[in-house]
């Protein structure tokens, strides 16, 4: 008995020291509460609307202000330059939780489908973005429209905010896609950079950091960031609710994008941040 306890035990030892690693299964679809929420809830709605209305406030504010800019690589002298805004489309001024809707049903994960969703064209006007920018129109503000959409979906964004009665869009020169020329990458300093060279940007309005300032920054960098701009926040800088994707999430990660579902759900997990 004492050997076959021993051998019990022996085996026992050898099977947790090769145990093999927890592998994390997702219990439902990442983005199904975060679209639900953006979709059907009343607080969404009212958080957009603030923002803009928000901006609204602050707009005459800036235009009498010629010492007064939002983009941290604007040059002196500027107090002259034209006054611009520069809005990021989606989620920021175009809504597209239909397509994050679609994920879901179909069990897909982004970019699936997306070429095909944007020249669909179909992307309603995030509460209260039409509005802010009318008003930001008819006091003689000229408006951008810079997006990391690529550049081969250029004419078919420019339509989809037309449709939708965004102002100053009869062309799609004012929309700036990615790697529309050279130079123009992910990081949209580059733009910023070129829009700060005609204009003065008075007011930029986005759903993530790096709209503002920023590109690839670690999560801990990238809350410092938005603490060192504090005062800017709701006057210079326009922050939109995204819950269902963008630099945050891919900072978790290490912006690592070939991790495998199971890894990357871990990291996520592992940045969760429960108290004790």
């Amino acid at each position: 008995m004492k050997y076959l306890l021993a051998a019990i035990a022996l085996f026992l030892a050898v099977g947790c020291a090769h145990r093999t690693p927890y592998v994390y299964h997702r219990q439902t679809n990442e983005l199904l509460h975060s679209v639900l929420w953006m979709q059907r809830s009343a607080e969404y709605y009212a958080a957009c609307e603030t923002v803009y209305l928000g901006a609204l406030d602050a707009l005459d504010r800036a235009l009498a202000d010629t010492g007064w800019t939002a983009a941290s690589e604007q040059k002196l002298p500027y107090g002259t330059k034209p006054p611009a805004i520069i809005v990021d489309c989606d989620e920021t001024v175009l809504d597209n939780s239909a397509y994050e809707a679609r994920l879901i049903l179909d069990q897909k994960s982004y970019p699936h489908g997306w070429d095909d969703w944007c020249c669909e064209e179909k992307a309603p006007a995030i509460p209260g973005a039409v509005e802010y920018l009318k008003e930001a129109h008819n006091k003689g503000v000229a408006i951008f429209y810079v997006t990391n959409r690529d550049v081969k979906l250029d004419e078919c964004t420019w339509r989809n905010l037309r449709a939708m009665g965004f102002p100053q869009t009869a062309t799609a020169e004012q929309v700036l896609t990615k790697d529309e020329r050279e130079g123009w990458g992910s990081d949209k300093s580059t733009r910023r950079e070129y829009i700060a060279k005609t204009h003065r940007i008075v007011q930029i309005a986005g759903d993530n950091l790096d709209d503002f300032i920023g590109y690839k920054k670690t999560t801990e960098e990238r809350e410092r960031l938005a603490k060192d701009y504090m005062a800017w926040w709701g006057q210079r800088w326009l922050m939109l609710p995204n819950p269902a994707y963008g630099s945050w999430e891919r900072a978790l990660i290490n912006y690592d994008n070939g991790l495998g579902d199971s890894l990357m759900l871990r990291k996520k997990y592992e940045s969760l941040v429960p108290l004790r």
